[in-house]
């Protein structure tokens, strides 16, 4: 049975308790990378970021970033942000675009989705869209390794067995990311990789997903 959380007694949903064999020892080592490679990252970037920023802002109209809805650690809610990549109204367009829903299960995913502006789409084929989210990382709701967060709407239909991929602090990059992304059109597939990952959990097994990541990336398989 699950363990109840502030999101399951709003909702009516559990998620089951992260897997015992999580010794606190490997947390502290990878909380502490997690924070010291993400605030250095966003230094770093910093430039970057702020010239994104003004790209977003100058070729459409709206917000430089998409306030991002998602479902973390225990069906926890909480805010992320994205460089927005989209029209301003694209989540009321939604409804209309599923028909075209290129994934199966509660998730959305269209390769030519009409809501993409210009400069979005080019951030989402390099993830630079993405490069905010280090800030979430450094406040410890998400890591820099783990399943990616669900949004709040779908996590609302998963199945029992795929609340399990909460049982962990989501991240930034996953077994999914580097295994194709949106290729994986199988929503039951993505999941059984995101507990393939929690099931074999190790620093080592983080740092080979880390140094998969950025060539995955390049190469933009996957990516729209």
């Amino acid at each position: 049975m699950g363990v109840a959380s502030p999101y399951s007694a709003t909702y009516g949903v559990d998620v089951p308790p992260a897997p015992a064999c999580r010794r606190i020892s490997y947390r502290f080592v990878k909380r502490s990378i997690d924070l010291v490679v993400a605030s250095a990252a966003l230094l770093v970037l910093s430039p970057l970021l702020a010239i994104v920023a003004l790209a977003v802002r100058l070729s459409s109209p709206g917000t430089v970033f998409y306030r991002w809805e998602v479902v973390g650690l225990g069906g926890q809610p909480f805010d992320g942000y994205k460089f927005r990549t989209m029209v301003a109204d694209a989540d009321k367009l939604r409804e209309a675009l599923m028909a075209r829903n290129e994934m199966t299960g509660p998730v959305m995913k269209i390769r030519d989705d009409p809501r993409i502006t210009p400069v979005g789409r080019i951030l989402r084929r390099f993830s630079i869209d993405e490069l905010p989210q280090l800030w979430s990382v450094v406040k410890g709701d998400m890591s820099l390794v783990g399943p990616r967060p669900p949004l709040r709407r779908e996590y609302l239909q998963f199945a029992p067995w795929q609340r399990r991929k909460l049982s962990v602090i989501p991240g930034l990059t996953c077994l999914w990311q580097v295994s194709g992304r949106n290729e994986i059109r199988d929503f039951d597939q993505w999941v059984r990789l995101d507990l393939e990952y929690i099931d074999n959990w190790s620093l080592w097994l983080d740092a080979r997903i880390l140094a998969r990541t950025l060539p995955a990336v390049l190469s933009r398989r996957g990516a729209y």
